[in-house]
């Protein structure tokens, strides 16, 4: 068995440790060497030709976001998993990192009361991604590490019927009262491709879930916010759910809208996590689709794992629509992967065209020109 080959660049002895046993103790996982900085670290990749990084944010001489950037001229395809501290400086470098073309990222474990603890959410935390990011059929080839596009893998999807209901067509579909979205590993990326895309003037709300801690979902809120014509917001109890207006699921809360009175307004709880996530894209899509049934517009965009594929069930159910991500332009073809092979999506798009997708659906715009034209007015 091909072994999945994994650098590991941290300026404290202790991390580059503890990571180095969890992984070792890992029969897939083999650490080929370790690196106290960045400098060192970029001097270490043709050496031992990894099929993954990790690497620290904080370090001396080159920290990770320099190093991040040099990797990305010499290896575009080289996965890097960033480790950051759960705190606002950390988050703050994180999304950096992930513009600069990280794939994803760990929090490092604090507060955890033993070594043991903090291995064991190593184990939860890296592992799942490490082996997510590495597609097994380039491991003997480090050549491709260096070659263009950027890497996509795909995560197994188990076969699952399609819901035998026949579609409606689209003349026939209901006018969408919300747009739901539902992201994960890749998702800062690609939620700064697609909000910033939405014109001004869009004319129902947008409740998004992306997998992320408490802290990172306020700062990636205000960084779209910023970027964006429309509004985006972390979500909070009793916001009003209005148009033009998006709202992401503060980390560690589930995140749902609710009648009150006359008006929708969101509402948070603690309840156990789903899909191993908590928020988690089922307790949302499940939540939007008894609220507004067939005026629920669904999109799946890159993630790890299956969350989201129930609730594209109920969109389904309910005659709602649903576009899924293409498995070209994901980072990880998990979350999407499943929505598609279930033969529950509308359609399967490159990230590049799901902007231009939503406006024509939402709008009824016949002509793809016109949702052209609104599209690129907005960036």
């Amino acid at each position: 068995m091909t072994k999945i080959r994994v650098l590991v660049i941290d300026d404290a002895v202790v991390v580059r440790r503890i990571v180095s046993d969890v992984l070792a103790a890992d029969a897939e996982l083999e650490v080929v060497g370790t690196a106290a900085n960045g400098k060192i670290g970029l001097a270490k990749i043709p050496q031992v030709n990894p099929d993954v990084i990790t690497l620290d944010i904080e370090m001396p001489e080159m920290d990770g976001l320099e190093t991040i950037v040099e990797i990305r001229k010499l290896y575009p395809r080289l996965p890097v998993i960033m480790f950051s501290t759960l705190s606002e400086r950390g988050a703050t470098a994180t999304l950096d990192a992930l513009a600069r073309g990280a794939n994803d990222y760990v929090t490092k474990p604090a507060n955890v009361g033993s070594v043991a603890a903090a291995q064991q959410s190593l184990r939860d935390q890296l592992i799942p991604k490490i082996k997510a990011l590495c597609s097994k059929s380039e491991l003997s080839n480090p050549v491709l590490a260096r070659s263009l596009p950027a890497k996509k893998t795909v995560q197994p999807v188990p076969k699952i019927q399609p819901i035998s209901q026949a579609r409606p067509s689209s003349a026939m579909q209901s006018a969408i009262s919300i747009l739901t979205i539902g992201v994960s590993t890749g998702g800062p990326n690609a939620l700064c491709e697609i909000l910033p895309a939405i014109p001004k003037d869009f004319p129902v709300p947008i409740v998004i879930v992306q997998h992320m801690p408490p802290m990172f979902t306020k700062l990636l809120a205000d960084r779209l916010d910023k970027q964006s014509q429309i509004r985006v917001h972390e979500g909070a109890v009793g916001d009003a759910v209005l148009p033009g207006n998006a709202y992401i699921a503060p980390g560690n809360y589930h995140m749902v809208v609710k009648r009150d009175g006359a008006k929708t307004v969101l509402a948070l709880n603690q309840a156990p996590p789903e899909n191993s996530c908590r928020p988690a894209v089922d307790v949302l899509f499940r939540s939007v689709v008894d609220l507004y049934g067939a005026g629920t517009l669904g999109v799946i965009l890159t993630g790890m794992g299956q969350d989201g594929l129930r609730g594209c069930e109920r969109i389904r159910e309910a005659n709602g629509q649903i576009l899924a991500q293409d498995e070209e332009s994901s980072v990880v073809w998990g979350m999407p992967g499943f929505v598609a092979k279930a033969g529950l999506a509308d359609e399967i798009l490159p990230l590049h065209q799901i902007a231009l997708n939503i406006v024509r659906r939402v709008q009824k715009i016949p002509s793809t020109i016109e949702a052209k034209r609104i599209v690129a007015s907005c960036t």
